[in-house]
């Protein structure tokens, strides 16, 4: 199917509530509680809109920052855009093929290797184990 063309009414039908409202609606989840925050195991992390590759688990670190955080992630299926909301000037990291809500990326980082913390919403990802 194609993702950029579905309707919400579809997102609704194939997105749990917590995935819609992220992915979707731009929403974020609380700190601390995403699937993903501490999880250690090997894999690719996938839009969980549309499945396609987004973080390797190679990238991903312990930021301390209560949600999943990447170093960097595969810009070939990553689009940015500046975002505003809440009073705040941020860039936020969607997935270029369904156009889902992410997170955001902040120049804060590891020094060591890109200087990027992508911040992602573990609704948002869906990890296939290696």
């Amino acid at each position: 199917m194609d993702h950029q063309n579905k309707s919400e009414a579809d997102w609704k039908q194939e997105l749990t509530p917590e995935q819609y409202r992220v992915l979707r609606e731009k929403g974020t989840e609380a700190p601390f509680t995403g699937e993903y925050t501490d999880t250690e195991t090997d894999g690719m992390y996938h839009c969980a809109g549309c499945g396609t590759p987004l973080f390797d688990s190679d990238n991903k670190y312990h930021s301390g920052c209560g949600w999943p955080s990447f170093d960097r992630g595969n810009l070939d299926n990553l689009e940015t855009q500046e975002d505003t909301s809440h009073g705040m000037v941020r860039t936020e990291v969607l997935c270029k093929k369904c156009g889902g809500h992410l997170g955001h990326v902040f120049p804060d980082g590891p020094k060591e290797t890109t200087g990027e913390r992508f911040c992602i919403n573990s609704a948002a990802l869906k990890l296939e184990e290696k």
